[in-house]
């Protein structure tokens, strides 16, 4: 986790502090995280409103029970840091550790055929007899930043996140443009639930989430100048009060700020990694589904051309509309 504004402020490009905050990634609160690499994997619900994940991973089989919790507190209607983000209750025994009865094994499965919005990196989803849903998603979190391949298990590890709710999920809305006179590409943009902005309240120095209400942003990029297919490009938090973020495709030191690098490396700064799509991934508030945005990128800027100079001029306006009065993201 990490902000580029320090970084920039200690380099050579004084201009460039106004980038976004951006983060390597940190804890996860929202969609509930149940394992890593797991397969075989199936989701049961009863009419008691408790869901049955069951899965092999790591050689075993595993009988998770899960809940308590649905939706999110929204951070505008009166959560607090005081206040916890909703979080569900998780019995990796099948039943014995809370209810001394291995529940698993009788399990009347009441969820019926999922009818829900469409989800990004589905594995299973349905419909509780209250109405509500139950899904499980699987995708990959912790990849390194930077355009860098994963060098380790765990960077290459597909996490398995379980998610209730009822009503609207959360929505990451993106736009992409040129910042500085056009000299770097940009995202921006704001992330919402039920209309209303999604922030947290404190951050480390580099930028990961300190409670559960902030949510780090995944942005991926695809055939950039780190290679063919999709690599990560960063991760970050959306700013407080608004809920919008933006990012700028610089030219980043692995060696700072916060980032991992591969053993060994001595490359220096990275290209920019803008790329011809951009891929985004929020993992949802409170307990909510992960969420996603694919868009394309923008050729280089180029002053001659009236129609990106409409482009960066409209893309302008609706970045200090959604920056409101935060002066980070307020760069053209």
């Amino acid at each position: 986790m990490r902000d580029p504004a320090a970084v920039f402020r200690r380099s050579f490009i004084l201009l460039l502090a106004a980038a976004s905050a951006c983060a390597l990634a940190g804890p996860a609160f929202g969609s509930q995280l149940i394992d890593r690499n797991a397969s075989h994997i199936s989701l049961k619900v009863n009419r008691q409103g408790m869901a049955l994940v069951t899965y092999k991973a790591h050689g075993s089989w595993r009988h998770v029970l899960a809940w308590g919790a649905i939706n999110a507190r929204i951070p505008s209607a009166g959560a607090t840091p005081s206040r916890p983000q909703v979080k569900l209750q998780l019995d990796y025994s099948g039943g014995w550790g809370r209810f001394r009865k291995l529940l698993w094994k009788n399990f009347p499965n009441a969820c019926r055929a999922y009818d829900g919005p469409k989800l990004a990196y589905l594995v299973s989803a349905c419909k509780a007899p209250d109405g509500s849903y139950w899904a499980l998603q699987a995708w990959q979190t912790d990849l390194p930043d930077l355009g860098f391949l994963p060098w380790t298990a765990k960077q290459s590890s597909w996490r398995l996140h379980l998610s209730h709710w009822a009503g609207p999920l959360a929505k990451v809305d993106a736009y992409t443009d040129w910042i500085y006179g056009g000299r770097y590409h940009n995202i921006f943009g704001r992330l919402t639930y039920r209309g209303q902005p999604v922030h947290g309240y404190h951050t480390t120095r580099h930028g990961a989430p300190l409670d559960g209400y902030g949510r780090l942003i995944y942005l991926d990029t695809f055939n950039s100048a780190y290679g063919p297919g999709w690599r990560r490009e960063n991760s970050f938090v959306a700013h407080k009060q608004h809920g919008n973020f933006c990012y700028g495709f610089y030219r980043f030191n692995p060696m700072t700020g916060g980032y991992a690098h591969p053993p060994g490396y001595r490359g220096g700064l990275r290209p920019q990694g803008n790329g011809s799509q951009y891929r985004i991934t929020v993992i949802g508030p409170g307990v909510t589904p992960d969420i996603s945005w694919l868009g394309k990128g923008l050729p280089n800027y180029d002053p001659r051309n009236q129609a990106l100079v409409a482009l960066e001029q409209q893309m302008n306006a609706l970045n200090h509309e959604l920056a409101g009065d935060d002066r980070l993201c307020r760069q053209n």
